[in-house]
């Protein structure tokens, strides 16, 4: 597995902003009332962030070699796979969250100050959850063994 690109986060992000963008600005041309992010939104997703660095902890203390125990393949592949959907997922929240920030000073009329800050603070949130993703993601790599060196025991892909 690849390390996340820090083009495909801006991407994404810059779809989600376009994306949020397009439907606000469709739901007010059509006399719609406009999405507001709920406050409960931003802290969930603050709370799936601090849980994903969480759960990267134990490999990345086995993998740094300061614990001796041994951790699970499976579940270090599980954590690098959440870190990589969690950072393309706080990319996309996070350009929503800042895309309905956006259209919403760019009105004319200014809204209530609570909807732009639900609004930002969602985009902070996933901003967020991008670093915790690619924090997760830096601290489940594992260096390379030397197997070049006589004697050493063949990797997996040369036993097959």
């Amino acid at each position: 597995m690849t390390r996340t690109m820090p083009l495909h986060l801006l991407l994404v992000a810059v779809l989600g902003a376009g994306i949020t963008w397009l439907v606000e600005t469709a739901l007010a041309a059509g006399g719609r009332a406009i999405l507001i992010p709920p406050f409960t939104l931003a802290v969930a997703v603050v709370l799936i962030a601090a849980i994903i660095v969480t759960m990267a902890l134990p490999v990345r203390r086995v993998s740094r070699g300061v614990a001796s125990a041994r951790i699970d393949p499976f579940y270090a592949t599980r954590v690098v796979m959440l870190a990589k959907a969690s950072s393309l997922s706080g990319a996309l929240v996070g350009g929503g969250g800042l895309g309905i920030a956006a259209f919403l000073l760019s009105r004319s009329v200014l809204p209530a100050v609570g909807s732009v800050t639900m609004a930002l603070a969602t985009g902070i949130a996933g901003i967020l959850l991008v670093v915790a993703g690619l924090v997760a993601e830096h601290w489940c790599f594992i260096p390379p063994e030397d197997d070049d060196k006589p004697g050493g025991r063949p990797s997996a892909r040369e036993a097959l």
